[in-house]
């Protein structure tokens, strides 16, 4: 029940700072995703399923904001959560790096994989020479802000650090 409560909150903030304050914030004429970011950290702090289930919402919600085709981005972090999600689950936390490292990944492979797919979709100018800038940039900035985004995913999922389910009252 908690996660029904936190979610919709973080939810409206990631959305603000993703239309009205990260655009303004930009590195070599690339801003950070803010909806990428949470999506990828629900996948981390929650596994496949949370992590799909919130890719998909924070998908939906950044389709709004686009005209490319609607679901686009749904299908794109749907996807990118799930697989980081269980990536995640399977490798060691021995180093505290990791899931930055993941997350970066995870955000440079949604701003491909939304390019490619709207490529076939008949989006041709998502295919650009500037791609793989782009995708490095997102790619650095939401691994960095990361660590933070995956702790607040954690509050709003109710588990721990070490990712157990926490049970009961704190």
């Amino acid at each position: 029940m908690t996660t029904v409560v936190r979610l919709p909150p973080v939810l409206l903030v990631a959305v603000v700072l993703h239309t009205a304050v990260v655009p303004h914030f930009r590195v070599f004429g690339v801003a950070a995703d803010m909806l990428v970011l949470v999506a990828v950290a629900a996948g981390v702090a929650g596994g496949p399923e949370r992590g799909a289930a919130v890719g998909f919402v924070c998908g939906l919600l950044a389709d709004c904001f686009l005209q490319t085709p609607f679901g686009l981005s749904a299908l794109v972090l749907t996807l990118v959560a799930w697989a980081v999600g269980g990536l995640q689950t399977r490798i060691v936390h021995a180093i505290w790096w990791i899931p930055m490292l993941t997350m970066g990944a995870g955000a440079a492979a949604a701003v491909v994989l939304y390019a490619i797919l709207g490529a076939v979709m008949g989006e041709s100018q998502l295919i650009s020479t500037r791609l793989l800038v782009i995708a490095a940039v997102v790619g650095v900035i939401d691994g960095l802000l990361g660590p933070l985004v995956v702790r607040v995913m954690r509050w709003v999922f109710d588990v721990d650090p070490r990712g157990a389910v926490v049970l009961g009252p704190r």
